[in-house]
């Protein structure tokens, strides 16, 4: 099998296996990752955090959103942008959405928005990731192009990029692509995976 035909197998394959997960597990891999989190310095502190709005099965942010508000930080959703981009726009619950051409709710109307490279911390969804931090997407490309900048720097840097996932859709490895811009950590519903240390990274608990 080649790699596109792999990928496209994977992200069936990762698809269907989120969708399938029931509520009660949805929930408790929700308070798992903010555990995981939680032993992340910057999420305790960053001004700007980006995030995600759950669909198709992904791993939820319900329990992750609510602290950094509580703490003063702000929390921002994607929006589409030209040249198949992202800005984000700070989000709070009962704030308006409307479904972008993908079907996933953004803000409506921001009064303002950030580009990529003025956050601090982003939480990435995927649909498979490895230790190295390579990640597989849903193969829009949207993320990659607008952190492409992070490839040119030494990488931990602002914005962190970490990845959000179910342990499950962790694989042993898998090629990157040139434009592929990998993750610093990964943050499961188990662990914080620090892809800095490659394969053998360490794995806080």
């Amino acid at each position: 099998m080649d790699a596109t035909a792999h990928r496209r197998s994977l992200r069936e394959q990762m698809t269907e296996r989120r969708r399938a997960l029931p509520p009660p597990a949805r929930m408790a891999a929700a308070q798992g990752l903010r555990r995981s989190l939680e032993q992340l310095p910057e999420y305790l502190t960053d001004a700007r955090v980006a995030g995600y709005w759950a669909t198709g099965g992904e791993l939820p942010l319900n329990l992750v959103i609510p602290p950094l508000l509580a703490r003063g930080q702000r929390f921002l959703l994607p929006i589409l942008a030209k040249g198949r981009q992202l800005h984000f726009a700070p989000w709070r619950d009962g704030d308006p959405v409307a479904p972008n051409r993908y079907g996933i709710p953004e803000p409506v109307a921001p009064h303002e928005w950030f580009a990529p490279f003025q956050l601090d911390l982003v939480l990435v969804p995927l649909l498979a990731f490895d230790r190295r931090g390579h990640r597989l997407g849903h193969g829009g490309g949207y993320y990659d192009r607008s952190f492409a900048f992070l490839k040119e720097q030494a990488r931990p840097t602002e914005p962190l990029l970490v990845g959000v996932a179910y342990a499950f859709q962790e694989v042993e490895a898998f090629e990157a692509e040139p434009w592929d811009v990998p993750l610093d950590f990964v943050a499961t519903e188990h662990e914080l995976i620090d892809c800095s240390n490659g394969q053998d990274g360490a794995a806080h608990a």
